[in-house]
């Protein structure tokens, strides 16, 4: 049985409580596509964006992880079916990053911040609705990879290091296109 596609989900852990407000709708929109296109859904586990997203995934059936900074795996927010006891505090930011094909940040602050660098660092991409914006620079590694001159699919907005949409399918599919031509060219 072929893996199946995981995306992480990153952004605030905190403030975005109401489950009705904007960006926890969008959050749970984007856990929504994640899982009706069959992947995986993983996050730190815990509130805000995390809970919102997973709340989407779980209302259509999808699977969800949470890479939980404690050592408790039941302090995970209750849409998480699968709970991974880290210990490491905000060093799991590192684990989150690095477990997704594709990272969408939604929002965020500072461990949003240090998952994209992270994420960047592992070569993954990065699409981002309403969150930090890094310069060219951070992303150039990655564009690299292509044949001189040759630009990524897409066209100029793969110019940046996070691949800015202004909403939840646009998003997914960009994480999905992006995935789907990384794998080409491995």
């Amino acid at each position: 049985m072929p893996r199946k596609t995981c995306i992480a989900v990153i952004g605030s852990g905190s403030n975005e409580g109401d489950l009705n407000s904007d960006i926890s709708k969008l959050a749970q929109a984007v856990g929504r596509e994640i899982a009706l296109r069959g992947a995986v859904l993983v996050c730190g586990g815990l509130g805000g964006i995390m809970l919102a997203a997973a709340k989407g995934a779980k209302e259509v059936g999808g699977i969800t992880v949470g890479l939980v900074p404690g050592e408790n795996p039941d302090s995970a927010n209750s849409y998480i079916d699968i709970s991974l006891p880290t210990g490491m505090g905000h060093a799991r930011n590192v684990l989150v990053a690095y477990s997704g094909d594709a990272v969408i940040a939604l929002s965020g602050s500072l461990g949003t911040l240090s998952e994209i660098s992270f994420a960047l660092i592992k070569e993954k991409p990065v699409i981002g609705i309403d969150t930090w914006d890094l310069p060219v620079l951070a992303y150039k590694r990655y564009t690299d990879k292509f044949p001189s001159g040759q630009q990524y699919p897409g066209g100029n907005d793969y110019d940046k290091s996070v691949i800015k949409c202004i909403n939840a399918k646009e998003a997914v599919d960009k994480a999905f296109m992006m995935i789907r031509e990384r794998s080409e060219l491995s």
